[in-house]
């Protein structure tokens, strides 16, 4: 969807709404960790995100794919910018031509900053000069197919003085076609106001959105305005000057700051606020907060997970669960799969189905994973770690890239349990019954609904314990399992190969929607990827350490198990009762003191 047509809704219905904008990372982990960063703050409700590429189109590639992945799967609208300098002809066109194809509908088009260690700008440089021409390639070539954004400048682009003739250059990108204005950072906002007016006796019509950077440390701070040109009120340096030395007191003042500014902007009919994230999250988030723009549960979780904005991928209503902390992962798998049919998650009988198109990788580089993970030596010391992270002490672990899911807090007890005992779990649900839709824990979708829920856990065990678990779930009627080595042998209770759901809504006026389901296809799809991230997390230590050994070991001999309680009127407890007595357990079911001796050792 065209951004622009999103805005001016929101502006027909006088709501506030905001944007952040994010910067490709130079390595590959810091892409990884800005996908989460951008997962999590999605969850902010923005309108739209964008994402810059450097001079000379260096990022071009990398700026399109996180646009692209942004919208399938976070389900954000991407906006991708586009600049002039020392660019050609044929990148700019196969550019454009990549994102159409990607389903990228938003473009931000600029000059650009000039190239590392150049001071004056050299229109001889490139077909394009001007981010005017850009825009008119863009609107004769594509016609309405885009929107697009342009820079605006409150202060000028290189100096106060250029204000007014910046003015007509931005009048002139709008006749060539541009749809929005996107302003530099600034912090006078009285100046913002002022240059809105002569804007719009200008003839300019199009949404201007001023751009928010909050102030995050006063280094970083002083650098970034003196670079971008920006005039500071003598106030805010008078105010940074006594806290410049406290980076946490900088922050919090800089939070205020921006509040203060955007309420000052809203009481003069401002509406859209774009924040300059610098792929930071805080300040962002605490600034939204203390504004009270928070989106409802509706406004962003139509479903348990948010839709993706591909247009192949918009009937898409159902997906299994074992790819639920891999949202990425899922998509890359199914991108290619033949069809959505009937709004389903996708067809198994596809040639394509269950294909693994990337590696699985631990999204942090080996010295970080060994800090935060340590170096397990024995059995124990893994179960140490999972109990750990089931107790929110521990913030990730291979399966699982952010803290354990607010909805799992009211089994934290029993999944520590089990943990201990040897059921190392990675995913996990609790049953409800009926919760209403807008309920902060449970809920998804429209108002005035119920979602329900079946208990489920997924977990690794080790063969010796197997038997007796196998026996309890036999013995269970209201309970079904799929358990597989990573040989592929499978042992199952389900007499079908059909989906079971394990999340399903009831709404007004509206069939039952069933988002979340098990069943063995899509599971054997998704075992080889679970059993892969041990050997990821082995790849961390020298290959002919114990540690490495110990992961690529139970790699090798152990079972990934899910069980589903169909019974969603029991309560969520009674699923870990088919564990009592089984395993082995942890001593006092504490962590185990070789890997708390080696936290207490990097800390120190």
């Amino acid at each position: 969807m065209k951004v622009i047509d999103k805005i001016n809704k929101a502006l027909e219905d006088d709501r506030c709404f905001w944007s952040f904008e994010y910067f490709p990372p130079k390595t590959q982990q810091g892409v990884m960790n800005l996908y989460d960063r951008i997962e999590r703050m999605c969850s902010l409700g923005p309108l739209f995100i964008d994402v810059t590429w450097r001079w000379g189109g260096k990022s071009s590639d990398l700026t399109l794919e996180l646009c692209a992945n942004s919208q399938t799967v976070y389900g954000v609208e991407a906006n991708m910018h586009m600049t002039c300098t020392n660019t050609n002809f044929s990148l700019i066109q196969g550019a454009l031509e990549k994102a159409k194809e990607q389903g990228v509908q938003n473009i931000l088009a600029l000059r650009g900053d000039l190239p590392d260690g150049t001071v004056e700008f050299d229109p001889s440089v490139g077909e394009f000069k001007y981010a005017t021409d850009l825009v008119r390639y863009i609107r004769s070539t594509y016609g309405d197919y885009f929107c697009i954004a342009v820079a605006g400048y409150p202060e000028g682009c290189l100096c106060p003085e250029d204000v007014d003739r910046d003015i007509e250059f931005l009048k002139a990108k709008q006749d060539a076609g541009a749809d929005l204005v996107v302003t530099q950072l600034f912090y006078d906002v009285d100046n913002f106001i002022a240059w809105v007016a002569k804007c719009r006796q200008a003839g300019i019509t199009m949404p201007i959105l001023p751009g928010i950077m909050p102030i995050q440390n006063y280094g970083g701070f002083k650098r970034m305005t003196d670079l971008c040109r920006v005039k500071v009120p003598q106030e805010i340096w008078d105010r940074l000057e006594p806290i410049k030395d406290d980076d946490q007191a900088v922050k919090d003042y800089g939070i205020g700051v921006a509040v203060e500014m955007i309420q000052k902007m809203r009481e003069a009919g401002v509406r859209g606020f774009h924040f300059y994230t610098i792929n930071l999250e805080r300040s962002t988030r605490m600034v939204l907060e203390r504004l009270g723009f928070v989106p409802t549960v509706n406004e962003v979780r139509p479903l348990p997970w948010s839709p993706s904005l591909s247009e192949k991928r918009a009937g898409e209503n159902v997906r299994p669960i074992f790819w639920r902390n891999h949202a990425r992962s899922y998509i890359k798998r199914t991108e290619l799969w033949d069809e959505f049919p009937n709004g389903r998650w996708g067809d198994a009988r596809s040639p394509a189905y269950g294909e693994l198109v990337h590696a699985v990788q631990v999204r942090l580089a080996p010295a970080q994973a060994e800090r935060k993970w340590g170096t397990p030596e024995s059995v124990d010391d893994i179960k140490a770690l999972f109990v750990r992270y089931c107790r929110g002490k521990l913030d990730s672990l291979p399966w699982s890239d952010t803290p354990l899911q607010p909805e799992s807090r009211a089994i934290e007890d029993c999944l520590a349990q089990i943990n201990a005992r040897g059921f190392l779990t990675i995913n996990s649900q609790p049953a409800c019954n009926g919760a209403p839709s807008t309920d902060k824990v449970h809920g998804w979708g429209p108002p005035d609904g119920f979602v329900y829920k079946k208990a489920y856990l997924e977990f690794f065990v080790a063969p010796a314990t197997m038997q007796g678990l196998l026996a309890r779930l036999d013995a269970e009627p209201s309970v079904t399992y799929h358990a597989v080595s990573k040989s592929g042998d499978l042992l199952t209770n389900c007499a079908e190969d059909s989906p079971n759901a394990v999340t399903w809504g009831v709404f007004p006026g509206k069939e039952i929607l069933q988002p979340t389901i098990v069943e063995r296809v899509s599971f054997l799809a998704w075992k080889d990827e679970a059993f892969d991230f041990w050997n990821a997390w082995s790849r961390v230590y020298a290959r002919d350490s114990p540690a490495a050994a110990l992961l690529r070991g139970i790699c090798d001999d152990w079972y990934l198990v899910n069980v589903v309680e169909n019974n969603f009127q029991k309560p969520s407890e009674s699923i870990f009762g088919l564990f009592d007595g089984l395993g082995q357990p942890l001593s006092n079911g504490v962590p185990a003191p070789q890997i708390e001796q080696q936290q207490q050792q990097q800390k120190q």
